[in-house]
């Protein structure tokens, strides 16, 4: 086992306490994954032949090296060194009430849209401009519980490498290719170009998903628009759209948040893709 040499004033640590800040994850290229849930997660990916995931460090208090006993083992498969870090340097790293003293130095995973859609994908899921990066972090994780092949984010979207979002994804963000465009016009040309249709799910769609489901419309391949938390879709957008498509409300709630809308539709595409 790695001796506990790392303070919060080792150099090291200095330098990926930086990633907690968008600006410092984007100049260096890396992120933090907290967590025995997406440290797991991460390992497991960059172990994989041909995977995209890289685990540039692992550090680790000797306490969390002594309730996960099989992560030296992992991270040795990932290619990443394991630093023991102090109780206070863990602190110093995490951005949680209680740290539980796990902490991965990763690569950025987004890449172009056009190489996330690559192949012949049948279910994506676009998020136009959210704000929210616990939503952001939840829709993907329905994104991969569902088999989605990608998510795109699109416009002035929150950071996916965001602490919060990669908590609230339980380690999916290791699991599916993920995009980031700047220009949404261009991401939802890429989905057209990879045959599929562009589903906007707004409150008041040409159609319901009930319907949406009956007629065929969610059985081929599909890309899902969600927009932003508090304001929905732009509506350049909605125009884009083949269908416009609302979640019905049989009760007396306004609506769904993001998140939930997302898992609607993404279960009732995936159930109709399947039956075809």
């Amino acid at each position: 086992m790695p001796e506990p040499v790392c303070t919060e004033r080792t150099p090291r640590v200095v330098t990926a306490r930086k990633l907690v800040r968008r600006a410092g994850r984007e100049r260096a290229g890396r992120f933090l994954a907290e967590g025995a849930q997406a440290v797991h997660a991460a390992l497991a990916a960059a172990a994989e032949p041909g995977s995209a995931v890289s685990v540039h460090e692992l550090f680790a208090t000797e306490a969390a090296l002594c309730r996960h006993p099989g992560l030296p083992a992992a991270a040795a498969a990932a290619g990443a060194p394991v630093s023991v870090l102090t109780e206070r340097a863990a602190a110093d790293l995490s951005e949680t009430v209680t740290p539980q003293g796990l902490v991965a130095v990763c690569g950025l995973l987004d890449v172009p849209p056009a190489r996330a859609l690559a192949g012949a994908p049948r279910l994506v899921v676009a998020l136009v401009e959210p704000a929210d990066p616990g939503n952001t972090g939840t829709v993907v994780r329905v994104a991969d519980a569902a088999g989605a092949d990608a998510v795109l984010l699109t416009g002035d979207a929150v950071d996916l490498h965001n602490g919060k979002c990669v908590r609230a994804s339980a380690g999916s963000v290791f699991h599916l290719p993920l995009a980031r465009a700047r220009n949404t016009a261009h991401a939802l040309d890429e989905c057209r170009r990879a045959g599929l249709r562009l589903l906007a799910a707004t409150g008041s769609g040409d159609l319901d998903l009930d319907t949406a489901a009956e007629t065929g419309v969610l059985s081929g391949p599909c890309a899902w628009l969600f927009g932003n938390e508090a304001h929905g879709l732009p509506a350049a957008v909605v125009a884009q759209a083949d269908h416009r498509i609302a979640v019905p409300i049989h009760g007396r709630a306004e609506s769904l948040n993001l998140a939930t809308a997302a898992a609607v539709c993404v279960y009732a595409t995936a159930r109709a893709q399947r039956e075809r």
